[in-house]
């Protein structure tokens, strides 16, 4: 069966290093939240915000180890009063999970985003 995770975060500056650590903060989240083996992934999309522009956060799953699937980087459109600085993600995988088993990861300030599986995280 094939699903999807998400998983957005913030950075402050628009800073490499910062847009990088913060991607692999992320992508390790998903991982260890969903137990995600390596070589059950497809593929995984990125977007940023058009305000983060010095890095490919795809670079940071390189430097994961995710090297032998499809990576995707892509602006997001740039709508009034969306999050800034933000970098989202996508990640499709083969798995015997249900839809409803799967740990969407919010970090930082992208929490306001998904508030309800935030706060459904603390109740657990």
């Amino acid at each position: 069966m094939v699903r999807a995770v998400r998983g957005a975060t913030t950075v402050v500056n628009n800073d490499a290093e910062e847009i990088l650590e913060a991607t692999r903060e992320m992508l390790s989240e998903l991982e260890q939240r969903n137990g995600i083996n390596k070589e059950d992934l497809i593929d995984i999309v990125f977007t940023v915000t058009p305000d983060l522009t010095k890095v490919f956060p795809a670079r940071a799953a390189r430097q994961l180890g995710y090297t032998d699937i499809p990576l995707l980087d892509m602006q997001s459109p740039d709508i009034e009063g969306a999050l800034e600085m933000c970098i989202r993600t996508i990640v499709h995988l083969n798995t015997e999970k249900k839809n409803s088993d799967m740990k969407h990861v919010y970090l930082r300030g992208a929490k306001v985003l998904r508030p309800d599986i935030v706060n459904n995280e603390v109740k657990n």
